[in-house]
C-alpha cells in the first residue's frame, strides 16, 4: 500500500473520530479518548501526506 494512500486513509478516519470526540463532550459518552485517537490519526495522516507530496 503506497504511503500516500495510507495518509488519505488516516485523514479520512481521523476526521470523523475527532468530530465524534468533540460532540461527546456535550453528549453522553467518552469524549476524550475519541478526540485523542482522532487527532492522532488526523495529524499523522496529514504529516504523511505532506512528506509524500514533498518527495
Amino acid at each position: 500500500m503506497p504511503q500516500r494512500r495510507i495518509g488519505f486513509v488516516l485523514t479520512a478516519v481521523g476526521t470523523p473520530l475527532s468530530l465524534a470526540g468533540a460532540a461527546m463532550y456535550v453528549l453522553p459518552g467518552p469524549g476524550l479518548p475519541f478526540l485523542a485517537m482522532g487527532l492522532a490519526a488526523l495529524t499523522t495522516g496529514l504529516v504523511v501526506l505532506a512528506v509524500t507530496r514533498r518527495a
